[in-house]
């Protein structure tokens, strides 16, 4: 019986190490999103070519969406990831590669997926899914 005792310590122990780790998330708030653009309407123009985005409403914060190929987009939320009750939003900077909130999160993600390029955010941005069908994006969730 004696020799139970620590076999037993010995598996709470490795179950303990693994088994309570829990995957971090954010609570940036779920929106239903599915909107459908014609990309060769005048007001979607920036997104004829690759690296051109717009904002849309929808979403928690807004949507930014950018043309990140030919036939391929990223459509993003706009709410900042980091202290997410706070509401900040990312504006597009001058460099038309990065989006940042320098008033609220001063946090910094690309547009092309939302990374994060610069903190105090941890977490990317919320990706919504995409369709193109070489007129119509749709953006959904």
């Amino acid at each position: 019986m004696g020799t139970r005792i620590p076999f037993i310590l010995a598996a709470f122990a490795l179950l303990g190490g693994t088994g309570c780790k829990k995957e971090r998330t954010v609570e940036v708030p779920l929106v239903n999103v599915d909107i459908s653009i014609n990309v060769n309407l005048p007001a979607y123009n920036a997104l004829a070519v690759t690296g051109g985005w717009v904002y849309l409403t929808g979403g928690s914060q807004g949507i930014l969406v950018y043309r990140s190929g030919a036939d391929s987009f990223t459509a993003l939320d706009r709410h900042c990831t980091y202290h997410p009750e706070e509401l900040c939003r990312v504006t597009v900077d001058a460099s038309e590669v990065v989006a940042r909130d320098t008033a609220c999160c001063h946090s910094a993600v690309l547009l092309m997926d939302g990374s994060v390029v610069n903190g105090p955010a941890v977490f990317g941005l919320k990706r919504y899914n995409t369709t193109f069908n070489g007129t119509i994006l749709r953006i959904f969730n």
